[in-house]
């Protein structure tokens, strides 16, 4: 009879060791790149509502975004396998911020390339609006700052002492009666919960006077509301959990559509991406090549393209050899156009 032979204490221990080291390296590790690749073509339709906006809307305009990951050592050799990945050095992308920083920049980016699809929108359909502060945002918390514990990013600032702080022409004025050392109540939304914080004021330095002025010691921005005079034209949009501003054209093109008569879409998917000003200027973006791809795969038919990034656009369609036409632009009236010159799909 043969005697089974059990693998000592030592052995299995060493096993389990290396085992965790090696899961370590792969999945936790971190490393100082991020993969970029395609992401997703969304239908903007259930995003944006116009309080009585036109319903028709035989096609659909969608945005188109970019997937962006902190990278593993895993997602690393998967992406040297992925024509369509692409390695960049993190520092590049996210420069001195943190990433709750970085993802809070992106959130303001996209609130404000909401505002200005509104404008772009309001200013096209030739209806009167208003912009009103909603809240102040905080973009950033510097390291040094004394009150880095207080605050973090993406947090709505709402009141100093019980006064609303909507803007920065506010804040200012609340902090004019205050002094360097003062313990000021601020209430703040973070993640949807309300918080409240005694914060000490600090010496904030006027960059152009040089003079100092009592402050939060984090950096803070407005969050803007686009308020028609006609509340029937009244947009609403959800909450998404997509940031950056390169999908100012195509909610231009959605907002614009239930604002006028008639569907635009024609019957068309189209996709497309652009960051967008009130007077309808289409600017360029980063990662074309990714939202193509991603363009293609939800079986978009027409792409609106900055004329800017045309050339990466075309480089790539042809590559992956989409049937998707793809129509540079410049202002958002070259995309309105095109489209009223489309003939009805069918």
């Amino acid at each position: 009879m043969k005697k089974t032979v059990k693998p000592s204490g030592l052995r299995v221990l060493l096993y389990l060791v290396l085992v965790g080291i090696l899961l370590y390296v792969v999945v936790y590790m971190p490393t100082p790149y991020m993969v970029y690749q395609p992401g997703s073509a969304e239908e903007i339709r259930p995003m944006i509502s116009v309080e009585k906006g036109d319903p028709a809307e035989e096609g659909t305009f969608m945005l188109t975004t970019v997937s962006a990951s902190y990278a593993n050592t895993a997602l690393l050799i998967m992406a040297a396998f992925n024509s369509n990945a692409e390695v960049v050095q993190k520092e590049e992308k996210l420069g001195n911020q943190s990433k709750e920083e970085y993802a809070a920049t992106q959130v303001y980016y996209m609130n404000s390339s909401q505002s200005l699809a509104m404008e772009a929108a309001y200013h096209a359909a030739g209806i009167d609006y208003s912009i009103i502060p909603a809240y102040m945002f905080v973009i950033s918390v510097p390291k040094d700052s004394a009150n880095k514990e207080f605050f973090h990013p993406g947090d709505k600032l709402l009141s100093v002492d019980g006064n609303p702080a909507s803007d920065n022409a506010k804040l200012a004025e609340l902090m004019s009666s205050k002094k360097v050392g003062d313990v000021v109540e601020v209430k703040l939304e973070r993640g949807g919960k309300p918080v409240t914080e005694q914060v000490r004021l600090v010496a904030i330095k006027d960059d152009k006077t040089g003079s100092e002025r009592p402050g939060l010691g984090v950096i803070i921005a407005t969050m803007q509301k686009i308020e028609p005079d006609n509340p029937d034209d009244r947009i609403t949009f959800t909450d998404t959990k997509i940031g950056g501003p390169s999908a100012g054209l195509m909610f231009t093109m959605e907002i614009y559509n239930q604002l006028t008569p008639g569907d635009l879409s024609k019957g068309y998917r189209v996709a497309g991406t652009g960051t967008i000003d009130k007077e309808g200027t289409v600017g360029p973006i980063g990662g074309v090549k990714h939202k193509i791809v991603a363009a293609h795969r939800e079986g978009a038919e027409l792409f609106f393209v900055p004329r800017k990034n045309y050339d990466e656009a075309k480089a790539k369609a042809d590559r992956i050899g989409t049937a998707m036409k793809l129509v540079p632009v410049d202002k958002l009236q070259d995309a309105v156009d095109y489209m009223n010159n489309l003939p009805p799909k069918g």
